[in-house]
């Protein structure tokens, strides 16, 4: 299948590793051009070289109420356009909801809930007719997941904005949409494995249709389709990529 994506220019957060980085490096190996961001300035740049040609990087954090402008002006500069955006960010602290202080929402509530919304709300209305909008979620829009009590609660209220968005932009054409990974073998989930047992990693496993972890790529191949003109009538969607771990339709 042609994603259409030739010359079209992407801006992906999150986008010096992980997820991110595993959806801008389809997007590019499809023709199209991306703008990427992280706040570390050596893994932007590590970024931008393993992708290529078809790559710049802005270093900054989602958190910043200044990035969005940021990400517009560079993909003007370098490319002269800018079509979608894929808003990912790395995951908030562990742990359950009774042991999170106020402060470990405060920081996670900057970044991971107002920053997406700021990236969205800015961007999304500068996209040209046909552009797409995309959110990094998690399956904790559907099911909570065990110790990661502030995720549980931020997630799903991106979804609702994502949804709500999708509907304030259809008019123009505009398509919004939120992505659901499950466990992808990505650092973050090397980390949350570390502080679980074995046994329960084993639960986690069976628990999974597929019988394993996703790879980064099988999540960024959904990605790149879902922001794609290929998706032209996909849009409000909540969509899973879990290998078949949530427990609902």
């Amino acid at each position: 299948m042609d994603l259409d994506l030739s010359d079209r220019v992407y801006l992906v957060t999150g986008g010096s590793r992980g997820l991110g980085l595993a959806t801008a490096s389809v997007l590019v190996a499809e023709g199209a051009r991306v703008v990427v961001s992280g706040r570390d300035e050596a893994a932007v740049s590590e970024a931008v070289s393993s992708l290529g040609s078809g790559a710049v990087g802005v270093v900054g954090d989602n958190a910043d109420a200044e990035l969005p402008g940021r990400l517009l002006a560079e993909a003007r500069s370098r490319f002269g356009r800018v079509d979608g955006l894929l808003v990912s960010v790395g995951g908030p602290a562990a742990g359950p909801v009774l042991s999170m202080s106020d402060e470990q929402w405060r920081s996670a509530f900057e970044p991971v809930f107002l920053g997406a919304v700021r990236l969205a709300r800015e961007i999304g209305p500068e996209l040209p007719e046909g552009g797409s909008v995309a959110f990094v979620l998690s399956s904790s829009v559907r099911v909570p997941i065990g110790d990661l009590g502030i995720s549980n609660g931020l997630r799903p209220g991106l979804a609702m904005v994502a949804k709500s968005l999708a509907n304030e932009l259809g008019s123009r054409n505009i398509r919004v949409n939120g992505l659901l990974p499950g466990r992808i073998q990505t650092d973050r989930m090397t980390y949350l494995d570390s502080l679980s047992t074995s046994d329960a990693i084993a639960a986690r496993l069976a628990s999974i249709p597929l019988g394993r972890y996703g790879e980064p790529a099988e999540f960024g191949r959904v990605a790149a389709f879902v922001l794609s003109p290929a998706a032209s009538y996909l849009t409000g969607s909540m969509i899973p990529v879990d290998g078949g771990a949530l427990p609902g339709i």
